[in-house]
């Protein structure tokens, strides 16, 4: 699984800061790490550098192989607390798309491609 991480102008991408994203994307996506190919995370700062709440926004998407993408958001004042907030709806909707590829019984359903799972 491969994490990119993109900032605006207003926000510092330091190297530090994007290893702690991947470090932190992959362990908390760890359990569809067979299922993910590449995920996108993008910071910017509603603002443009003026300090007010909760302006500091993180979108994620995730790409899973054989399935359309999946984009969450998330706004808070700091950009870790936007960074968690986004990642744990990403694991939310990533439960939801990816358990709809087995039915209650967890057998495979109608809805893959050839019948394999991704």
């Amino acid at each position: 699984m491969q994490v990119q991480v993109q900032t605006d102008d207003h926000i510092d991408g330091s190297e530090a800061m994007n290893r702690w994203i991947q470090d932190e994307a992959n362990a908390r996506l760890s359990r569809f790490r067979d299922h993910l190919t590449r995920v996108e995370v993008h910071f910017s700062d509603l603002d443009a550098g003026r300090s007010n709440g909760a302006d500091k926004r993180c979108n994620i998407e995730a790409r899973a192989a054989g399935r359309p993408p999946l984009a969450v958001n998330a706004d808070a004042g700091k950009v870790p607390e936007a960074f968690t907030a986004a990642v744990d709806k990403l694991v939310r909707a990533l439960d939801n798309d990816l358990g709809r590829l087995k039915d209650k019984a967890g057998r495979e359903t109608i809805r893959t491609v050839d019948g394999a799972l991704p």
